[in-house]
């Protein structure tokens, strides 16, 4: 008979966790010091030892954000606590011994702005229970708690680069390196893997000699490559403290302020469409300390060679995107079209994206309004194009790298396959008026789970519902995941080949 309750010794004290959904749950464990007072903004520092025995039976809060819900069917908002002092990880284990098992290390999106190691949209029990791997989520620090850059404005009073959040996700790493053969995980097979911010967070950490030793493989879904040259950053920074009504001689004030202050500014300022604030203008800042250059122009030279990649987009990821500006990007006209993807990419390559995709879209009998152009490259800029060359990329120097496309079509109408579809299917929570829930979609979900936990523990996704998930390769070869998954050659590459000869500095 289990026990309902189990003690772990970490190398920070005593930890008591509950045996619920048939596995060893550990919540709320401290992985770094509060970044509270003279910590706001600081580098993650060590956890202070406890002494006797702490519970590990509540989810710790989580970072103070904005819980407005996106648009998508059938999801609750977020209800969890919220703290400044949010530093805090999840394990899911089938057994605290000294099994080894297969590490996986989930590191949500949200924007960068939302989003929670312990949401439930996301439960924790599914990939262990399913595949007998460790579990491993993390809450980081968000919006302007994570990624503002005050080193310039404050004079380095206070030396924030912008990219605190992704210290918190390296001190995260270091934490299981340091740990998790006492959860019955192995620290020498740990896979990183996570959807959108989350993603663009893993390429950052591919490019980052910090994160080097800590992980052996890795999973980005929709992204691979998010930067912002310093000179926005900094501009973003301004922008803050103007709302807020300091200057950068202000660091007192800044210190104490309360976090509701700083997400009220961001939130505002989003809201007048003040560029550089809105929810993609907050990340991975290229401050030439923590982050030297756009991930991708790191990864392109060998940063990650020593890494076994897999990654993929959805098909339609910009669907969800443009459903949530509402009718008037909808209904756009052709300049408005125009417009849009020149700010996305630039004059000197938005004409000639926007026929290659009007030709591939006719190629497949699909409808070429100016939205449905829009649409589809927006999605690609942001998340397919980078996953496609993080692939290449590593293929480059014989670095095994698998691919995929996933195509499955939303329960909802007029969303596609869009951005976020996926990850319901990982995580087995599927929701019917948003993902389905056919025995098509569960077949589709369990076939999702089970590559990832093989691709986790041997690096290689292929698995029996799927078959032989073939390298990338020199021909491009990729999964198509959706209501007929199979291996192909370069699915949808006219689309693939509309990039070449773009910059990665303009992906993402």
């Amino acid at each position: 008979m289990k026990q309902n309750r189990v003690l772990v010794e970490t190398k920070s004290g005593r930890l008591q966790g509950i045996y619920e959904d048939e596995l060893y749950v550990f919540k709320g464990i401290p992985y770094a010091a509060p970044p509270v007072g003279e910590l706001r903004w600081m580098p993650p520092q060590p956890v202070k030892p406890w002494s006797g025995t702490r519970s590990a039976e509540e989810f710790g809060p989580i970072c103070p954000q904005d819980t407005t819900p996106t648009p998508v069917p059938g999801r609750k908002p977020s209800e969890e606590p919220q703290c400044e002092d949010c530093l805090f990880l999840n394990v899911w284990t089938p057994a605290a011994d000294s099994g080894k098992r297969a590490v996986m290390v989930w590191i949500h999106g949200g924007a960068f702005i939302h989003g929670s190691g312990s949401t439930p949209n996301n439960p924790g029990k599914t990939l262990p229970n399913r595949g007998g791997i460790v579990l491993v989520t993390i809450n980081y620090r968000l919006g302007p708690l994570g990624f503002l850059h005050l080193k310039h404005v404050t004079d380095d009073r206070i030396p924030s680069t912008g990219n605190e959040a992704l210290l918190d996700q390296i001190a995260a790493l270091r934490w299981v390196q340091d740990n998790i053969a006492v959860f019955g995980g192995d620290p020498d097979n740990v896979t990183v893997f996570g959807e959108s911010a989350g993603a663009e967070s893993i390429g950052a950490l591919l490019a980052m000699p910090q994160s080097k030793g800590l992980f052996r493989r890795a999973i980005l879904q929709s992204g691979a490559s998010k930067s912002q040259p310093v000179e926005k950053a900094v501009m973003a920074a301004e922008r803050y403290l103007d709302k807020l009504s300091l200057t950068g001689k202000d660091v007192g004030a800044l210190r104490s302020l309360p976090p509701e202050a700083f997400i009220k500014a961001q939130m505002e300022l989003a809201a007048s469409g003040t560029p550089g604030v809105s929810a993609g203008g907050l990340g991975p800042v290229l401050d030439g300390e923590v982050l030297k250059e756009v991930p991708l122009d790191a990864i392109e030279r060998g940063s990650a060679r020593d890494i076994t990649v897999l990654a993929g987009s959805n098909l339609e990821e910009g669907k969800l995107f443009a459903l949530m500006a509402g009718l008037d990007i909808q209904r756009m006209d052709e300049d408005n079209m125009v417009r849009r993807v020149r700010q996305l990419v630039s004059e000197q390559y938005a004409a000639g994206l926007i026929e290659n995709y009007r030709a591939a879209l006719a190629t497949r009998d699909l409808p070429v309004t100016p939205y449905e152009i829009y649409a589809a490259i927006q999605g690609d800029q942001h998340f397919r194009m980078p996953n496609i060359r993080l692939c290449e990329f590593q293929e480059k120097f014989g670095s095994q790298s698998y691919g995929y496309v996933f195509n499955w079509k939303s329960a909802a109408p007029g969303f596609g396959a869009c951005h976020a579809l996926d990850v319901g299917f990982i995580f087995g929570n599927l929701i019917e008026e948003f993902h389905g829930c056919s025995p098509e979609a569960q077949r589709l979900a369990e076939n999702m789970q089970d590559a990832w936990i093989a691709f986790a523990r041997i690096g290689d996704p292929s698995c029996p519902g799927l078959g032989t998930w073939p390298r990338y390769g020199s021909d491009r070869k990729m999964m198509v995941l959706g209501a007929d998954s199979r291996a192909k050659t370069a699915p949808y590459d006219a689309e693939r080949a509309a990039w070449d000869g773009i910059p990665n500095n303009i992906l993402g």
